[in-house]
């Protein structure tokens, strides 16, 4: 319990101390939302990757997908790297920081908003960011909480709590940069930790061989295959797909994803951090789905639900928790880490968001920047104590598995915003039109879904709101009027500006298109 409390005290204080240190460069709205648009390769990729992978993932999506598709889960760990990873990075990075370097937009709802002329489209679009971010927040909450009271036996709510309190004091003190630096931090030790949960995990089981026969004995429900949990494609081929394009696709389209291509500093460190981010979710998606994927060995010791079926949140403490002492806590502290660099970077896209977005401009006309940064550091007061609040209700509901949560979240989101987005970076035949019926149609869908399941489970729903948000676009826009893609670049007399074009020149590519002038937008 010393070792373990050790190594939770240690982390907590140096995650503060980065708050501390970093929040000289929080001092504009600017520097606090994107970090001077100046992050490296590294500070890039690794906070990608930590926002990427949390509790969520670790504890909720490992347990439950590793019981319901066995080795086959390591499939969702591979899409994450190659779709969710390396080609987003490919496909979306040098364009979404080319064009919102032009348009000189902040948030995706900003993006929006210009690019398709629209105050609508960029209200809406906040809107629906903070009401399906909170869900997903109490998610990242709720995995860390069950992992905290299984190895210190504190009451769950004690933890959210504490979780909530540090969260908020380094975001708040050191905005953007705080987070991608305590997420490079983070990072490394996920990458550890995973390895160690890996190795500990297959030696308590005898060794690969060994885990792998008994794996095999166990028969899978509703299926005539023979060793189907250690077979290439698991008993549910279907799901399994949903839920790689849900985990995979789904990044191309959330806005805490999407914005670390915004504060990366140049074209190069964009190719460099796909590389980096690829590795790092090869290491840590796919060590987690493989872990997981035992989770069958346990089936005596997991807990189960008052109808019998496994409560999938219990299955990766159950398999933890006889581990000695020492990687137990570093296990937590894997967790932790994971779980609040995600964390940060919702509550800080969210609070950015609702003041950029929302307030500014429409409920405050003239806001200085004191009074915006003083805003958004409220509101991400607030957004944590929503989500926190949203985790101590849903712990004590009926819904419980944090796939659920994570599943209604990513599918809103991404259902809403992956087409808007992918055709609005890429092609000038997108119109507003075509937006707002993307919009309707993610949220719409997975609502709808969760209130009456048509379509089964939120992974299910999810996985098509993003297909059809993909394929209604240029659909729709071939019947309504389309919004001009070419918008003036910024102004090349600042220093940014020229080093901005003189980079698109040495790329063979014209440094500016000819449109209206920005300040029409």
């Amino acid at each position: 319990m010393f070792a373990k409390s050790a190594m939770i005290i240690a982390f907590a204080a140096t995650v503060i101390g980065i708050g501390i240190y970093t929040r000289k460069q929080a001092r504009s709205v600017d520097g606090f939302v994107l970090g001077g648009r100046n992050v490296g390769p590294w500070l890039s990729a690794f906070a990608y990757g930590t926002s990427y992978f949390s509790a969520v993932i670790f504890v909720g999506y490992a347990g439950q997908f590793g019981w319901k598709f066995g080795i086959s889960a390591f499939w969702i760990g591979l899409g994450n790297a190659v779709l969710g990873s390396l080609l987003a990075w490919w496909v979306l990075g040098p364009r979404t920081r080319e064009m919102t370097q032009r348009l000189r937009a902040a948030t995706m709802p900003e993006f929006f908003g210009k690019r398709y002329r629209s105050r609508g489209l960029r209200v809406a679009s906040a809107l629906i960011i903070f009401l399906f971010l909170i869900p997903y927040s109490a998610s990242v909450f709720n995995g860390l909480s069950r992992l905290f009271t299984m190895a210190f036996g504190i009451p769950y709510e004690w933890c959210v709590i504490g979780m909530a309190a540090a969260t908020c004091i380094y975001v708040v003190l050191g905005g953007y940069m705080a987070t991608v630096v305590n997420d490079f931090v983070q990072g490394i030790i996920m990458l550890v930790g995973i390895l160690a949960v890996v190795g500990a995990v297959l030696g308590a089981n005898g060794g690969f061989s060994e885990a792998i026969a008994s794996l095999s004995q166990v028969p899978a429900e509703g299926s005539g295959l023979q060793g189907a949990f250690i077979s290439m494609f698991g008993p549910d081929l279907f799901n399994l797909m949903c839920v790689i394009i849900l985990t995979s696709l789904g990044t191309w389209g959330l806005p805490q994803m999407v914005q670390k291509f915004y504060a990366i500093k140049s074209g190069p460190a964009v190719k460099q951090g796909a590389i980096i981010s690829t590795l790092f979710a090869v290491v840590v998606a796919g060590g987690s789905y493989f872990v997981g994927g035992f989770g069958r060995l346990y089936s005596d010791r997991i807990a189960y639900a008052a109808n019998g079926t496994p409560i999938y949140d219990s299955i990766m403490p159950t398999m933890l928790s006889s581990l000695p002492d020492v990687l137990i806590g570093l296990i937590i502290v894997l967790v932790l880490s994971a779980s609040m660099s995600t964390l940060s970077s919702l509550v800080l896209t969210s609070s950015s968001v609702l003041t950029l977005d929302l307030i500014k401009g429409n409920f405050a006309k003239d806001m200085p920047e004191k009074r915006t940064l003083t805003c958004m550091r409220v509101l991400i007061v607030a957004f944590v104590a929503a989500s926190a609040a949203i985790a101590l209700i849903q712990y004590h509901s009926t819904i419980t598995w944090i796939a659920q949560l994570m599943g209604i979240s990513w599918g809103a989101l991404a259902g809403a915003f992956l087409g808007p987005l992918l055709w609005g970076l890429f092609s000038k035949r997108v119109s507003k039109a075509a937006v707002w019926t993307s919009f309707a149609s993610g949220v719409g869908l997975t609502v709808g879904n969760m209130i009456v399941p048509f379509l089964g489970s939120s992974i299910v729903s999810g996985a098509v709101a993003m297909l059809i948000s993909i394929a209604i676009i240029p659909l729709v826009s071939l019947f309504t009027p389309a919004v001009p893609f070419e918008v003036e670049p910024p102004r090349a007399s600042a220093a940014i500006d020229r080093e901005y074009a003189h980079e698109l020149e040495e790329e063979g590519r014209p440094a500016f298109d000819s449109a209206e002038p920005l300040e029409h937008l």
